[in-house]
Protein backbone atom coordinates (compact mmCIF):
# COMPACT_ATOMS: atom_id res chain seq x y z
CA UNK A 1 0.00 0.00 0.00
CA UNK A 2 2.67 2.41 1.01
CA UNK A 3 4.46 1.47 -2.37
CA UNK A 4 1.28 2.90 -4.41
CA UNK A 5 0.80 5.56 -2.68
CA UNK A 6 4.55 6.86 -3.16
CA UNK A 7 5.99 5.52 0.23
CA UNK A 8 3.66 7.49 3.11
CA UNK A 9 0.67 7.73 3.92
CA UNK A 10 -1.38 8.62 6.82
CA UNK A 11 -2.65 6.54 9.83
CA UNK A 12 -6.15 6.50 9.46
CA UNK A 13 -5.76 5.48 5.85
CA UNK A 14 -3.55 2.47 6.50
CA UNK A 15 -6.58 1.95 9.36
CA UNK A 16 -9.02 2.00 6.48
CA UNK A 17 -7.38 0.42 3.92
CA UNK A 18 -5.31 -2.64 6.20
CA UNK A 19 -6.67 -3.02 9.25
CA UNK A 20 -10.31 -2.77 7.38
CA UNK A 21 -11.64 -0.10 10.39
CA UNK A 22 -13.30 3.07 8.12
CA UNK A 23 -13.86 6.65 10.43
CA UNK A 24 -11.42 5.60 13.39
CA UNK A 25 -10.56 8.66 14.58
CA UNK A 26 -6.88 10.03 13.92
CA UNK A 27 -5.48 9.61 17.57
CA UNK A 28 -6.87 6.01 17.75
CA UNK A 29 -5.88 4.99 13.91
CA UNK A 30 -2.02 6.42 14.70
CA UNK A 31 -2.01 4.32 17.97
CA UNK A 32 -3.40 0.93 16.33
CA UNK A 33 -0.81 1.75 13.38
CA UNK A 34 2.16 2.28 15.88
CA UNK A 35 0.94 -1.19 17.46
CA UNK A 36 1.16 -2.98 14.14
CA UNK A 37 4.56 -1.61 13.02
CA UNK A 38 6.41 -1.62 16.14
CA UNK A 39 8.54 -4.89 15.09
CA UNK A 40 9.42 -3.61 11.50
CA UNK A 41 12.82 -2.01 10.67
CA UNK A 42 11.23 -0.83 6.80
CA UNK A 43 8.49 1.50 8.88
CA UNK A 44 8.55 4.73 10.46
CA UNK A 45 6.11 6.77 12.17
CA UNK A 46 6.62 10.45 11.71
CA UNK A 47 4.86 13.53 12.67
CA UNK A 48 2.89 11.63 15.07
CA UNK A 49 0.22 9.99 12.45
CA UNK A 50 2.27 9.34 8.86
CA UNK A 51 3.89 6.58 8.35
CA UNK A 52 6.73 6.23 5.89
CA UNK A 53 8.85 3.61 4.01
CA UNK A 54 12.28 3.53 4.91
CA UNK A 55 14.10 0.38 2.93
CA UNK A 56 14.93 -0.36 -0.73
CA UNK A 57 12.29 -1.10 -3.10
CA UNK A 58 12.99 -5.11 -2.74
CA UNK A 59 10.53 -5.27 -6.12
CA UNK A 60 12.90 -2.88 -7.88
CA UNK A 61 15.85 -5.24 -7.39
CA UNK A 62 17.92 -6.65 -9.95
CA UNK A 63 17.64 -10.22 -10.70
CA UNK A 64 21.44 -10.52 -11.70
CA UNK A 65 22.52 -8.80 -8.29
CA UNK A 66 19.91 -9.65 -5.93
CA UNK A 67 20.49 -12.03 -3.00
CA UNK A 68 17.92 -14.83 -2.76
CA UNK A 69 17.81 -17.28 0.20
CA UNK A 70 15.98 -20.92 -0.98
CA UNK A 71 14.79 -22.68 2.25
CA UNK A 72 13.06 -25.63 2.94
CA UNK A 73 11.53 -27.10 6.09
CA UNK A 74 10.60 -30.28 7.31
CA UNK A 75 7.48 -30.13 10.05
CA UNK A 76 6.11 -32.30 12.20
CA UNK A 77 2.44 -31.74 10.57
CA UNK A 78 0.62 -29.22 8.17
CA UNK A 79 -0.38 -27.11 10.64
CA UNK A 80 1.42 -24.28 12.82
CA UNK A 81 0.49 -24.12 15.31
CA UNK A 82 0.73 -26.71 16.92
CA UNK A 83 3.47 -28.65 14.31
CA UNK A 84 6.70 -27.58 14.50
CA UNK A 85 9.65 -27.08 12.44
CA UNK A 86 12.49 -30.25 12.75
CA UNK A 87 14.59 -29.86 10.06
CA UNK A 88 15.76 -26.25 8.22
CA UNK A 89 17.77 -26.41 4.66
CA UNK A 90 18.47 -23.40 2.66
CA UNK A 91 20.59 -22.25 -0.15
CA UNK A 92 21.78 -18.34 -0.92
CA UNK A 93 21.63 -17.85 -4.37
CA UNK A 94 23.78 -14.94 -6.17
CA UNK A 95 24.38 -13.87 -9.59
CA UNK A 96 23.62 -17.60 -11.37
CA UNK A 97 25.17 -19.77 -8.50
CA UNK A 98 24.63 -21.36 -5.71
CA UNK A 99 27.52 -19.40 -3.16
CA UNK A 100 26.52 -20.93 0.72
CA UNK A 101 24.64 -23.41 2.39
CA UNK A 102 22.46 -23.36 5.74
CA UNK A 103 21.20 -27.23 7.48
CA UNK A 104 20.42 -28.37 10.65
CA UNK A 105 18.02 -30.77 12.36
CA UNK A 106 15.82 -29.12 14.96
CA UNK A 107 14.63 -30.61 17.86
CA UNK A 108 11.08 -30.02 17.68
CA UNK A 109 9.91 -30.33 21.20
CA UNK A 110 7.20 -32.66 20.41
CA UNK A 111 6.93 -36.47 19.28
CA UNK A 112 7.00 -36.95 15.51
CA UNK A 113 4.11 -38.76 14.49
CA UNK A 114 4.77 -42.02 12.56
CA UNK A 115 3.47 -40.52 9.40
CA UNK A 116 5.90 -37.87 9.40
CA UNK A 117 9.06 -40.03 10.52
CA UNK A 118 7.97 -42.51 7.76
CA UNK A 119 7.54 -39.60 5.09
CA UNK A 120 10.52 -37.82 6.13
CA UNK A 121 13.04 -40.26 7.56
CA UNK A 122 13.17 -38.32 10.57
CA UNK A 123 13.06 -39.79 13.77
CA UNK A 124 12.96 -38.92 17.66
CA UNK A 125 16.18 -40.21 17.80
CA UNK A 126 17.54 -38.41 15.22
CA UNK A 127 16.26 -35.12 16.62
CA UNK A 128 16.40 -35.62 20.35
CA UNK A 129 20.22 -33.81 20.52
CA UNK A 130 19.45 -31.59 17.98
CA UNK A 131 19.61 -27.96 18.66
CA UNK A 132 15.90 -26.25 19.39
CA UNK A 133 15.07 -23.34 16.87
CA UNK A 134 16.01 -20.86 19.26
CA UNK A 135 19.70 -22.17 19.27
CA UNK A 136 19.72 -21.37 15.55
CA UNK A 137 17.37 -18.74 15.31
CA UNK A 138 20.05 -16.21 15.06
CA UNK A 139 22.24 -17.77 12.79
CA UNK A 140 19.12 -18.81 10.49
CA UNK A 141 18.14 -14.52 10.23
CA UNK A 142 21.94 -13.82 9.74
CA UNK A 143 22.24 -16.50 6.77
CA UNK A 144 18.44 -14.97 5.58
CA UNK A 145 19.69 -11.61 5.96
CA UNK A 146 17.77 -9.25 3.87
CA UNK A 147 17.47 -11.72 1.13
CA UNK A 148 14.56 -12.50 -1.16
CA UNK A 149 13.24 -15.68 0.59
CA UNK A 150 12.23 -18.42 -2.38
CA UNK A 151 10.44 -21.74 -1.32
CA UNK A 152 8.13 -24.17 -3.19
CA UNK A 153 4.84 -23.52 -1.68
CA UNK A 154 6.71 -20.70 0.23
CA UNK A 155 3.55 -19.77 2.18
CA UNK A 156 3.77 -22.61 4.40
CA UNK A 157 7.74 -22.09 5.14
CA UNK A 158 7.36 -18.54 5.58
CA UNK A 159 4.13 -19.62 8.00
CA UNK A 160 6.45 -21.99 9.65
CA UNK A 161 9.38 -19.81 10.16
CA UNK A 162 7.41 -16.90 11.34
CA UNK A 163 5.78 -18.97 13.77
CA UNK A 164 8.85 -20.23 15.46
CA UNK A 165 10.33 -16.74 15.24
CA UNK A 166 7.66 -15.61 17.06
CA UNK A 167 7.66 -18.07 19.72
CA UNK A 168 11.59 -16.48 20.52
CA UNK A 169 10.79 -13.04 19.72
CA UNK A 170 7.16 -12.10 20.92
CA UNK A 171 5.27 -9.96 17.93
CA UNK A 172 8.30 -10.73 15.28
CA UNK A 173 7.83 -11.93 12.16
CA UNK A 174 10.72 -12.34 8.98
CA UNK A 175 10.45 -9.02 7.31
CA UNK A 176 11.68 -10.97 4.05
CA UNK A 177 9.95 -10.42 0.33
CA UNK A 178 9.10 -14.08 -1.13
CA UNK A 179 8.77 -15.69 -4.46
CA UNK A 180 6.90 -18.76 -4.55
CA UNK A 181 8.43 -21.50 -7.42
CA UNK A 182 4.70 -23.05 -7.55
CA UNK A 183 3.13 -19.77 -8.64
CA UNK A 184 6.33 -18.78 -10.79
CA UNK A 185 7.07 -22.13 -12.11
CA UNK A 186 3.16 -22.54 -13.00
CA UNK A 187 3.83 -19.43 -15.21
CA UNK A 188 7.34 -19.84 -16.53
CA UNK A 189 7.30 -23.14 -17.04
CA UNK A 190 3.34 -24.26 -18.66
CA UNK A 191 2.26 -27.31 -19.26
CA UNK A 192 3.79 -29.88 -17.00
CA UNK A 193 1.66 -32.58 -15.87
CA UNK A 194 2.15 -31.12 -12.44
CA UNK A 195 4.24 -28.60 -10.16
CA UNK A 196 4.92 -30.78 -7.45
CA UNK A 197 8.64 -30.64 -6.86
CA UNK A 198 9.40 -33.69 -8.05
CA UNK A 199 7.70 -33.46 -11.29
CA UNK A 200 9.43 -29.86 -12.02
CA UNK A 201 13.27 -31.71 -10.77
CA UNK A 202 12.32 -34.56 -12.91
CA UNK A 203 11.35 -32.21 -15.87
CA UNK A 204 15.27 -30.48 -15.50
CA UNK A 205 17.12 -34.03 -15.01
CA UNK A 206 17.29 -33.00 -11.50
CA UNK A 207 17.94 -35.42 -9.06
CA UNK A 208 16.76 -35.09 -5.30
CA UNK A 209 18.75 -37.57 -3.41
CA UNK A 210 16.65 -37.47 0.42
CA UNK A 211 12.82 -36.46 -1.33
CA UNK A 212 11.24 -34.85 2.39
CA UNK A 213 14.59 -33.67 3.36
CA UNK A 214 14.80 -29.94 3.74
CA UNK A 215 18.61 -29.46 2.71
CA UNK A 216 17.70 -31.70 -0.70
CA UNK A 217 14.55 -30.31 -1.20
CA UNK A 218 15.49 -27.00 -0.86
CA UNK A 219 18.86 -27.65 -2.98
CA UNK A 220 16.47 -28.90 -5.81
CA UNK A 221 14.52 -26.15 -5.55
CA UNK A 222 17.43 -23.92 -5.46
CA UNK A 223 18.45 -25.88 -9.45
CA UNK A 224 14.68 -24.88 -10.73
CA UNK A 225 15.14 -21.54 -9.45
CA UNK A 226 18.48 -21.03 -11.36
CA UNK A 227 16.23 -23.13 -14.55
CA UNK A 228 13.39 -19.42 -13.64
CA UNK A 229 16.49 -16.92 -13.70
CA UNK A 230 17.93 -18.24 -17.19
CA UNK A 231 14.12 -18.33 -18.60
CA UNK A 232 12.99 -15.32 -17.48
CA UNK A 233 16.65 -13.67 -18.33
CA UNK A 234 15.82 -14.86 -21.98
CA UNK A 235 12.68 -12.95 -21.89
CA UNK A 236 13.58 -9.67 -20.59
CA UNK A 237 12.89 -9.71 -17.03
CA UNK A 238 15.02 -7.75 -15.17
CA UNK A 239 13.69 -7.25 -11.78
CA UNK A 240 12.10 -9.35 -8.73
CA UNK A 241 8.82 -7.53 -9.87
CA UNK A 242 8.94 -8.67 -13.40
CA UNK A 243 9.44 -12.18 -12.37
CA UNK A 244 6.50 -11.98 -9.80
CA UNK A 245 4.20 -10.44 -12.61
CA UNK A 246 5.83 -12.62 -15.55
CA UNK A 247 3.69 -14.74 -17.42
CA UNK A 248 4.52 -17.00 -20.43
CA UNK A 249 1.46 -16.90 -22.15
CA UNK A 250 0.99 -13.16 -22.37
CA UNK A 251 3.91 -12.56 -23.65
CA UNK A 252 3.42 -14.64 -26.85
CA UNK A 253 4.94 -17.59 -26.18
CA UNK A 254 1.97 -20.18 -25.00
Amino acid sequence: MLRVCGGRAPATDIADIVLKLPDVETEIATLLVADLIKDDHRLILRDSSIVELDCENVEARLLSEADFVVVDVETTGAKSPPCRVMELGAYRVNRGRIVAEFRTLVNPEMSIPPFIAQLTGISNEMVKDAPLFADIAHAWLDFADEAVLVAHNAQFDVRFLNHEIARIFPGRRMANSHLCTVKLSRRIFPGLLNYRLHTIAEHFAIQIVNRHRAPDDALATAEIFLRMLERLDEHGVRDVAGARLFSFNQNGNG
